[in-house]
């Protein structure tokens, strides 16, 4: 096994749960933890994605939030936690790792947990790389300086319904995820193998795969937005110039509220994991913001 490949999953006892993580590259290399968004199992940070950070020198590390993968679940419906916990949990999961202080990657949700990471414990976070997301805090009349989500995107969430598939069917799930996938991407055609080989995996791994529906109903967790200029770990920001959700607006807004941050735009990126065909211009700039290295 080369240096950089993926080594054996690991359930670790944190905050009273379970967490499932799994590493990349050589433990004595400097850290960089994956953060995924709502909904997300650690297996949409595609292996060679993380082979290929691990490659430019870094132990990378990635895991299922609890609700997610083999991590803990509860049942559907309103979750006995709140936004806090999963702060906590990432917190706890360098403290049982034994590291003092990781370069955090956080995608959508967890972008926002990385704020919150970057605020409450600093000394924690080596450097800060955001991707498509947005200043924390709540939305609609109370950030009237950021755009709006795409009049197609809300007139999709306005109709509501309740579209969830047999999630004890494998090929329903994976075409419901396929779906969202097309909901919320850019101008870069949706990679449809790629989601059916990560959402496959995720099912088979997932006990109870509903259970990550709870992210969408977490309360709790004091929005950090007027408090970003006090972070001092150096920051990147990626965001997609076809965001549906976050419109590229958002991007612009952290990148002037955050002390330096550099903004990157990924064209034709919309909500979503970076495509393939993004990974170079990814990986170079996370290598970067995070000390440099080869990609």
């Amino acid at each position: 096994m080369t240096s950089y490949q993926a080594h054996d999953e690991q359930l670790l006892q944190i905050n009273g749960i379970e967490l499932c993580t799994q590493s990349f590259g050589d433990p004595a290399a400097p850290a960089l933890l994956l953060i995924g968004g709502a909904e997300a199992s650690m297996d949409w940070w595609d292996d060679e994605f993380c082979e290929r950070l691990a490659g430019g020198g870094r132990r990378v590390i990635r895991y299922d939030t609890r609700d997610t993968g083999r991590s803990t679940t509860f049942p559907p419906g309103k979750p006995p936690y709140g936004g806090d916990a999963l702060l906590a949990d990432a917190v706890g999961l360098l403290d049982e790792l034994g590291i003092a202080a990781a370069h955090i990657v956080g995608v959508s949700m967890g972008g926002a947990i990385a704020q919150h990471l970057a605020v409450y414990h600093p000394d924690r976070v080596a450097s800060l790389t955001l991707i498509a997301t947005g200043p924390d805090g709540p939305s609609g009349p109370s950030r009237p300086d950021l755009p709006p989500m795409s009049q197609e995107l809300a007139e999709k969430f306005a109709r509501g319904g309740d579209d969830a598939p047999d999630w004890s069917d494998r090929e329903a799930v994976i075409a419901y995820y396929s779906d969202g996938e097309r909901t919320f991407a850019g101008t870069i055609p949706v990679d449809e193998d790629r989601v059916r080989r990560v959402v496959g995996r995720a099912w088979d791994r997932s006990p109870a795969m509903a259970s990550a529906q709870n992210h969408w109903q977490l309360e709790g967790g004091k929005p950090v937005r007027d408090r970003l200029g006090e972070i001092t770990a150096p920051t990147l920001v990626l965001h997609g110039t076809a965001d549906p959700l976050f419109p590229y607006g958002h991007g612009e807004a952290l990148a002037r509220e955050i002390r330096g941050a550099r903004l990157v735009p990924l064209e034709g990126m919309g909500h979503q994991m970076p495509p393939r065909d993004l990974w170079d211009t990814t990986i170079a700039e996370i290598l970067s913001v995070s000390g440099g290295g080869r990609p």
